[in-house]
Protein backbone atom coordinates (compact mmCIF):
# COMPACT_ATOMS: atom_id res chain seq x y z
CA UNK A 1 0.00 0.00 0.00
CA UNK A 2 1.27 3.47 -0.82
CA UNK A 3 1.92 5.68 2.17
CA UNK A 4 0.19 9.03 2.66
CA UNK A 5 3.51 10.74 1.90
CA UNK A 6 3.85 8.86 -1.38
CA UNK A 7 0.34 9.89 -2.39
CA UNK A 8 1.11 13.52 -1.53
CA UNK A 9 4.30 13.35 -3.60
CA UNK A 10 2.30 11.85 -6.50
CA UNK A 11 -0.12 14.78 -6.43
CA UNK A 12 2.73 17.30 -6.32
CA UNK A 13 5.37 15.58 -8.48
CA UNK A 14 3.16 13.59 -10.85
CA UNK A 15 4.65 10.14 -10.25
CA UNK A 16 5.51 7.51 -7.65
CA UNK A 17 8.04 4.69 -7.91
CA UNK A 18 6.84 1.29 -6.68
CA UNK A 19 10.02 -0.65 -5.98
CA UNK A 20 10.02 -4.39 -6.71
CA UNK A 21 6.37 -4.37 -7.72
CA UNK A 22 6.97 -7.71 -9.42
CA UNK A 23 9.82 -10.26 -9.03
CA UNK A 24 13.13 -9.86 -10.86
CA UNK A 25 12.74 -13.49 -11.94
CA UNK A 26 9.54 -12.56 -13.78
CA UNK A 27 11.37 -9.66 -15.45
CA UNK A 28 14.08 -12.08 -16.61
CA UNK A 29 11.47 -14.43 -18.14
CA UNK A 30 9.96 -11.49 -20.01
CA UNK A 31 13.38 -10.36 -21.27
CA UNK A 32 14.05 -13.82 -22.69
CA UNK A 33 10.85 -13.60 -24.75
CA UNK A 34 11.58 -10.04 -25.86
CA UNK A 35 15.17 -10.83 -26.87
CA UNK A 36 13.87 -13.50 -29.26
CA UNK A 37 11.53 -10.99 -30.87
CA UNK A 38 14.23 -8.36 -31.35
CA UNK A 39 16.21 -10.75 -33.59
CA UNK A 40 19.34 -9.70 -31.71
CA UNK A 41 21.71 -11.84 -29.66
CA UNK A 42 22.10 -10.92 -25.97
CA UNK A 43 25.80 -11.82 -26.00
CA UNK A 44 26.72 -10.29 -29.37
CA UNK A 45 26.70 -6.46 -29.50
CA UNK A 46 27.47 -6.66 -33.22
CA UNK A 47 23.79 -7.63 -33.69
CA UNK A 48 22.58 -4.48 -31.90
CA UNK A 49 22.40 -2.39 -35.04
CA UNK A 50 19.43 -0.13 -34.24
CA UNK A 51 19.18 2.46 -31.44
CA UNK A 52 15.63 1.35 -30.64
CA UNK A 53 13.41 -1.60 -31.55
CA UNK A 54 9.71 -1.30 -30.74
CA UNK A 55 7.80 -4.43 -29.81
CA UNK A 56 4.03 -4.57 -29.46
CA UNK A 57 2.09 -6.04 -26.56
CA UNK A 58 2.67 -9.49 -25.06
CA UNK A 59 0.16 -11.58 -23.13
CA UNK A 60 2.22 -14.62 -22.11
CA UNK A 61 2.06 -15.67 -18.47
CA UNK A 62 5.10 -13.74 -17.18
CA UNK A 63 3.76 -10.53 -18.70
CA UNK A 64 0.37 -11.09 -17.08
CA UNK A 65 2.11 -11.73 -13.76
CA UNK A 66 4.06 -8.48 -14.09
CA UNK A 67 0.97 -6.47 -15.02
CA UNK A 68 -1.25 -7.19 -12.01
CA UNK A 69 0.79 -8.02 -8.87
CA UNK A 70 -0.84 -7.22 -5.51
CA UNK A 71 1.48 -4.26 -4.78
CA UNK A 72 0.46 -2.60 -8.04
CA UNK A 73 -3.26 -3.29 -7.84
CA UNK A 74 -3.29 -1.81 -4.34
CA UNK A 75 -1.50 1.26 -5.70
CA UNK A 76 -4.02 1.51 -8.56
CA UNK A 77 -6.84 1.51 -6.01
CA UNK A 78 -5.12 4.25 -4.02
CA UNK A 79 -4.32 6.55 -6.95
CA UNK A 80 -7.29 5.93 -9.28
CA UNK A 81 -9.97 4.50 -6.99
CA UNK A 82 -11.30 0.96 -6.40
CA UNK A 83 -13.38 -0.21 -9.34
CA UNK A 84 -12.28 2.74 -11.49
CA UNK A 85 -9.56 0.93 -13.47
CA UNK A 86 -9.49 -2.17 -15.68
CA UNK A 87 -7.06 -5.07 -15.07
CA UNK A 88 -4.54 -5.63 -17.85
CA UNK A 89 -4.22 -8.89 -19.79
CA UNK A 90 -0.59 -8.20 -20.69
CA UNK A 91 1.93 -5.43 -21.31
CA UNK A 92 3.27 -3.27 -24.14
CA UNK A 93 4.56 -1.45 -25.99
CA UNK A 94 8.24 -2.14 -25.43
CA UNK A 95 10.77 0.40 -26.74
CA UNK A 96 13.96 -1.66 -26.42
CA UNK A 97 16.93 0.74 -26.49
CA UNK A 98 20.45 -0.25 -27.44
CA UNK A 99 23.79 1.52 -26.95
CA UNK A 100 24.27 3.53 -30.13
CA UNK A 101 25.90 6.65 -31.51
CA UNK A 102 22.91 7.10 -33.84
CA UNK A 103 20.12 9.38 -32.62
CA UNK A 104 16.98 7.43 -31.63
CA UNK A 105 14.65 9.85 -33.42
CA UNK A 106 11.94 9.64 -30.75
CA UNK A 107 13.44 11.59 -27.87
CA UNK A 108 11.30 14.74 -27.85
CA UNK A 109 9.36 15.95 -24.82
CA UNK A 110 5.67 15.06 -25.04
CA UNK A 111 2.46 13.83 -23.42
CA UNK A 112 1.12 10.41 -24.32
CA UNK A 113 -2.22 10.42 -26.14
CA UNK A 114 -5.25 8.80 -24.56
CA UNK A 115 -8.04 8.24 -27.10
CA UNK A 116 -8.38 7.91 -30.85
CA UNK A 117 -11.02 10.53 -31.64
CA UNK A 118 -11.34 10.87 -35.41
CA UNK A 119 -7.71 9.95 -36.12
CA UNK A 120 -6.76 7.07 -38.37
CA UNK A 121 -5.80 4.03 -36.24
CA UNK A 122 -2.17 4.21 -37.35
CA UNK A 123 -1.78 7.97 -36.85
CA UNK A 124 -0.89 8.04 -33.17
CA UNK A 125 0.25 11.68 -33.26
CA UNK A 126 -3.36 12.69 -33.97
CA UNK A 127 -4.78 10.68 -31.07
CA UNK A 128 -6.14 13.02 -28.42
CA UNK A 129 -5.93 14.09 -24.77
CA UNK A 130 -8.68 15.90 -22.85
CA UNK A 131 -8.87 17.42 -19.40
CA UNK A 132 -10.70 14.36 -18.00
CA UNK A 133 -7.97 12.07 -19.40
CA UNK A 134 -10.51 10.05 -21.36
CA UNK A 135 -9.04 6.62 -22.14
CA UNK A 136 -6.06 6.75 -19.75
CA UNK A 137 -6.07 6.41 -15.97
CA UNK A 138 -2.26 6.38 -15.58
CA UNK A 139 0.92 6.44 -17.59
CA UNK A 140 3.13 3.55 -16.42
CA UNK A 141 6.78 2.58 -16.86
CA UNK A 142 7.62 -1.08 -16.15
CA UNK A 143 11.36 -1.73 -15.80
CA UNK A 144 12.48 -5.13 -17.10
CA UNK A 145 16.23 -4.50 -16.88
CA UNK A 146 18.62 -2.59 -14.66
CA UNK A 147 18.43 1.05 -15.72
CA UNK A 148 20.91 3.64 -14.48
CA UNK A 149 21.55 7.16 -15.71
CA UNK A 150 23.53 5.91 -18.75
CA UNK A 151 20.94 3.33 -19.87
CA UNK A 152 18.48 5.71 -21.56
CA UNK A 153 16.14 6.17 -18.58
CA UNK A 154 12.94 8.06 -19.32
CA UNK A 155 13.29 11.76 -18.47
CA UNK A 156 10.50 13.27 -16.37
CA UNK A 157 9.66 16.92 -15.81
CA UNK A 158 8.73 16.84 -12.13
CA UNK A 159 5.38 18.53 -11.47
CA UNK A 160 4.72 19.18 -15.15
CA UNK A 161 1.27 17.58 -14.94
CA UNK A 162 0.10 20.60 -12.96
CA UNK A 163 0.82 22.86 -15.95
CA UNK A 164 -1.08 20.74 -18.47
CA UNK A 165 -4.70 20.66 -17.28
CA UNK A 166 -5.17 24.44 -17.72
CA UNK A 167 -3.95 24.06 -21.31
CA UNK A 168 -6.56 21.36 -21.98
CA UNK A 169 -9.52 22.80 -20.10
CA UNK A 170 -10.64 25.29 -22.80
CA UNK A 171 -11.02 22.45 -25.32
CA UNK A 172 -13.58 20.41 -23.38
CA UNK A 173 -14.50 16.85 -24.30
CA UNK A 174 -12.63 16.89 -27.63
CA UNK A 175 -9.36 18.03 -26.11
CA UNK A 176 -6.27 18.39 -28.29
CA UNK A 177 -4.21 16.04 -30.41
CA UNK A 178 -1.00 14.65 -28.96
CA UNK A 179 1.03 17.02 -31.13
CA UNK A 180 -1.10 20.04 -30.25
CA UNK A 181 -0.93 19.57 -26.49
CA UNK A 182 2.75 18.59 -26.56
CA UNK A 183 3.59 21.75 -28.54
CA UNK A 184 1.85 23.82 -25.86
CA UNK A 185 3.10 21.84 -22.87
CA UNK A 186 6.81 21.81 -23.76
CA UNK A 187 7.38 25.57 -23.27
CA UNK A 188 4.90 25.70 -20.38
CA UNK A 189 6.93 23.14 -18.39
CA UNK A 190 10.50 24.18 -19.20
CA UNK A 191 10.90 25.57 -15.68
CA UNK A 192 10.27 22.16 -14.10
CA UNK A 193 13.20 20.12 -12.70
CA UNK A 194 14.11 16.90 -14.47
CA UNK A 195 14.48 13.47 -12.90
CA UNK A 196 15.34 10.09 -14.43
CA UNK A 197 13.27 6.90 -14.20
CA UNK A 198 16.11 4.66 -13.03
CA UNK A 199 15.78 1.44 -11.08
CA UNK A 200 15.94 -2.34 -10.93
CA UNK A 201 14.04 -5.00 -12.87
CA UNK A 202 10.61 -5.22 -11.28
CA UNK A 203 10.32 -1.53 -10.41
CA UNK A 204 7.31 0.37 -11.80
CA UNK A 205 6.74 4.11 -12.13
CA UNK A 206 3.08 5.12 -11.86
CA UNK A 207 2.65 8.53 -13.47
CA UNK A 208 -0.11 11.07 -13.79
CA UNK A 209 -1.47 10.90 -17.36
CA UNK A 210 -0.53 14.57 -17.96
CA UNK A 211 3.14 14.14 -16.99
CA UNK A 212 5.55 15.57 -19.60
CA UNK A 213 8.37 13.12 -20.32
CA UNK A 214 10.79 12.01 -23.01
CA UNK A 215 13.06 9.24 -24.15
CA UNK A 216 16.79 9.82 -24.64
CA UNK A 217 19.80 8.31 -26.38
CA UNK A 218 21.48 5.27 -24.82
CA UNK A 219 25.03 6.03 -23.61
CA UNK A 220 25.58 2.86 -21.59
CA UNK A 221 26.67 -0.68 -22.44
CA UNK A 222 23.61 -2.88 -21.78
CA UNK A 223 20.28 -2.82 -23.65
CA UNK A 224 17.34 -1.29 -21.81
CA UNK A 225 14.08 -3.19 -21.51
CA UNK A 226 10.99 -1.22 -20.50
CA UNK A 227 7.24 -1.30 -21.10
CA UNK A 228 5.07 1.82 -21.25
CA UNK A 229 1.42 0.71 -21.11
CA UNK A 230 -1.51 2.81 -19.98
CA UNK A 231 -3.75 1.86 -17.12
CA UNK A 232 -7.21 1.85 -18.67
CA UNK A 233 -10.02 3.63 -16.82
CA UNK A 234 -13.54 2.30 -16.37
CA UNK A 235 -14.86 5.85 -16.88
CA UNK A 236 -13.36 9.33 -17.37
CA UNK A 237 -12.16 11.26 -14.36
CA UNK A 238 -14.53 13.74 -12.71
CA UNK A 239 -12.52 16.95 -12.67
CA UNK A 240 -15.23 18.85 -10.79
CA UNK A 241 -15.97 16.47 -7.92
CA UNK A 242 -13.54 13.52 -8.07
CA UNK A 243 -11.42 12.77 -5.01
CA UNK A 244 -8.81 10.32 -6.28
CA UNK A 245 -5.20 11.63 -6.21
CA UNK A 246 -5.21 11.88 -10.02
CA UNK A 247 -8.39 13.98 -9.90
CA UNK A 248 -7.08 16.01 -6.97
CA UNK A 249 -4.02 17.01 -9.03
CA UNK A 250 -6.19 18.06 -11.98
CA UNK A 251 -8.58 20.03 -9.78
CA UNK A 252 -5.68 21.69 -7.96
CA UNK A 253 -4.11 22.80 -11.25
CA UNK A 254 -7.50 24.22 -12.35
CA UNK A 255 -8.06 26.02 -9.06
CA UNK A 256 -11.15 23.96 -8.20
Amino acid sequence: MLTDDQVTRFIEDGFVKVEQAFPEETAAECRTILWRETGCAPDDPATWTEPVIRINGHTEEPFREAANPPRLTAAFDRLVGPGHWAPRGGLGTFPIRFPSAAPPGDDGWHLDASFQGDADPGDYFRYRVNVASKGRALLMLFLFSEIDENDAPTRIRVGSHLDVAPLLAPYGEDGLTMMEISTRAIPATEHRPITLATGRPGDVYLCHPFLVHSAQAHHGTRPRFLAQPPLDPVKPYDVDHGTSPVEQAIRRSLGR
